[in-house]
């Protein structure tokens, strides 16, 4: 396995970051989902594996408040959009000028928010979303912070409880992950229209979680569409995930 290396960079205002790095050649960022990490969810399954059997370096931050990354718990640490403030700050850091960028559920809407916010990628891979991912947040982040603050009470059969238990795993900083939801604001449809560079939808054939990838590719200027099997938390531990996103970016333009 090729060696995977990692370092730290500042993200907005100085929050010490983690960067973790695997192979050489095109870069291409890779940013994972809520209360994940890089580690789960680009290298243990082996997406970051294929990318770099197919010629890139994987650039894997974890976000703030995320693996190994800072989780302050001032309030401060949370200006709106900060999650793609901070993927700014790393390309800046990396000197980054033509690159791709790869998103995961929250990665994918932080991805989007980058780029509307002036990120230019050459491709743009948005996995685990859909467009009321993005327009309707809110429904989305009261649903994860009702998870965290009925922490450790939420029983088998509550639809909240997969969430709790991955939280568990994952040793999530309630505190930091509760200041962080609250620095989301949701997307309009309209405004994907400046999300002009060639993007791939990609989403398990059972993951409905963000809402609708087909929605989503449609409000999109120049998208493709695919579909990989697996719910939204079973689809990144596929081969397949891996194998489309390397078949994007390596497509003729």
């Amino acid at each position: 396995m090729t060696e995977l290396t990692t370092e730290f960079f500042a993200g907005h205002g100085g929050a010490q970051l983690a960067l973790h790095r695997m192979g050489k050649g095109r870069p291409v960022v890779l940013l994972h989902g809520l209360f994940s990490s890089a580690a789960i969810n680009w290298v243990k399954f082996g997406t970051a594996a294929q990318l770099v059997a197919a010629g890139f370096e994987c650039l894997m931050p974890d976000l703030r408040a995320h693996g190994e990354s800072a989780a302050p718990h001032d309030p401060a640490s949370y200006p709106a959009d900060v999650l793609a403030l901070d993927a700014m700050a790393l390309v800046e850091h990396l000197g980054l000028t033509d690159f791709d960028l790869c998103g995961f559920s929250l990665g994918s809407r932080t991805s989007a928010r980058a780029v509307l916010g002036g990120l230019s990628p050459r491709r743009l891979v948005l996995a685990g979303m859909g467009l009321e991912g993005l327009a309707g947040w809110k429904g989305r982040r009261d649903f994860f912070i009702d998870v965290i603050d009925r922490f450790g009470t939420i029983r088998p059969g509550d639809p909240a409880y997969v969430s709790q238990q991955f939280m568990k795993t994952m040793n999530v900083d309630r505190v930091a992950a509760r200041l962080l939801l609250g620095s989301m604001a949701d997307t309009a449809p309209e405004d994907l229209a400046g999300v002009t560079m060639p993007v791939l939808v990609l989403c398990g054939d059972k993951d409905n979680d963000n809402g609708s990838a087909d929605r989503l590719a449609a409000a999109l200027p120049d998208a493709r569409r695919a579909t990989i099997p697996g719910t939204h938390m079973s689809s990144v531990t596929v081969p397949e995930m891996g194998a489309e996103i390397v078949s994007f970016l390596t497509s003729p333009a």
